[in-house]
């Protein structure tokens, strides 16, 4: 028993780690872009991180969350942490549900190469399935697929359409 409480402190550990040391301080290729971005995806996504939030007390064992959507940056694999609560939620249910199984889905926007967006949309599904697994869920519950730009949530060439093409979305 000592033994096992000292492996998930030092797994938590990692993760706030591996976090930490994965985000970004900014002023890289999407330059002025982020600014408006960011506020275009935070109003886009506040209310649902909200709901999450207020799911997530009403039974985390018995009910899926009911944000099963993660957005990303431009060009990034990397979880944002506004989402890091949402994953939280979605760990807490596969851990008390080990008979439940999900397919990670990454999913782009259309910009860049078909081959490098089934690519990053597979590293965006990845970057989930290992925070998942730091967070003490079963590799074999999760599944990752990457569709690349094969299935935008949003059409048009703006940055909003952009931004909600930019995801994972947990299917159970």
């Amino acid at each position: 028993m000592q033994f096992s409480s000292y492996a998930k402190t030092l797994a938590a550990a990692f993760s706030v780690v591996v976090i930490a040391g994965c985000s970004s301080s900014g002023g890289t290729q999407d330059g002025d872009q982020g600014g408006m971005t960011s506020g275009a995806q935070t109003s886009g996504t506040s209310s649902s991180t909200g709901a999450a939030g207020q799911g997530y007390g009403q039974g985390q064992q018995g009910q899926i969350p009911s944000v099963r959507t993660v957005y990303f940056d431009f060009d990034r694999d990397t979880i944002r942490a506004e989402f890091e609560s949402v994953l939280n939620q979605h760990a807490a249910y596969l851990r008390a549900n080990p008979s439940t199984q999900v397919v990670l889905e990454g999913h782009t926007d259309e910009r860049g190469t078909r081959e490098y967006n089934l690519g990053l949309g597979e590293r965006r599904a990845n970057a989930v399935r290992q925070y998942l697994t730091v967070q003490g869920v079963n590799a074999s519950q999760l599944e990752v697929v990457s569709y690349g730009e094969e299935r935008p949530a949003a059409s048009g060439r703006t940055e909003e359409a952009y931004a909600q093409n930019r995801r994972v979305v947990f299917d159970y």
